[in-house]
């Protein structure tokens, strides 16, 4: 089996849900993340649908761009290391749901709080990368930067956002999906945690 074939799966049914979403209302609201629902329908689904729907297309291209780039190196690296090709798919679904945890316990009463898309995911399959390839290059504006120094800083300005809370932008998924993202590896794979110390030892960038 291709090494990439989930990770193109992914992309596929997400294009699809989201632009049908675009097209219709009711299929929008049926998916997008809305805490009161969740609670007090015990519509649990919202957990993992919300990252299959997107706001417009330029969002749902860059979360796609970012998955493709990365979800690649991630999805063939779990497939070495677990032995197993339905780790990946279940870490990405995982994923979204850690991501959106803690924006439920902080906005389950709040009528007003709504969102949607595939950025926690995306960003924990961006943080997977950092353990395999710590000094791997990241351009940020065609700035580069290693991966390591680049997820501290994304973690600070997330954290910093989230607190702000002037944007509409999940933060709170962006930093936890990041966290849950880094931690997996670990906690299924402890072996990688003297492989990733050993790489941090040798920067090249």
């Amino acid at each position: 089996m291709n090494d990439s074939i989930i990770t193109y799966i992914l992309i596929g049914i997400t294009a699809l849900v989201s632009y049908g979403a675009f097209q219709n209302v009711d299929l929008m609201n049926k998916c997008i993340f809305y805490p009161v629902d969740i609670k007090n329908k015990r519509e649990f689904w919202r957990f993992i649908t919300h990252g299959f729907i997107h706001a417009d297309m330029q969002h749902l291209l860059f979360n796609m761009l970012t998955l493709f780039f990365f979800g690649r190196f991630v999805e063939s690296a779990f497939n070495t290391i677990f032995g197993n090709i339905f780790v990946y798919p279940l870490f990405y679904i995982l994923a979204l749901i850690a991501s959106s945890l803690p924006s439920y316990k902080k906005h389950q009463d709040d009528y007003y709080y709504r969102s949607l898309g595939a950025s926690g995911a995306v960003s924990a399959v961006l943080y997977a990368t950092v353990v395999f390839e710590p000094w791997n290059s990241i351009y940020i504006y065609f700035i580069k930067v290693p991966a390591i120094i680049y997820a501290v800083l994304y973690l600070v300005y997330s954290n910093y956002m989230s607190r702000k809370g002037t944007d509409n932008i999940g933060h709170d998924a962006h930093f936890y999906g990041a966290i849950f993202g880094f931690i997996f590896p670990f906690v299924f794979k402890p072996d990688l945690i003297p492989y990733f110390l050993e790489q941090l030892k040798n920067p090249h960038f």
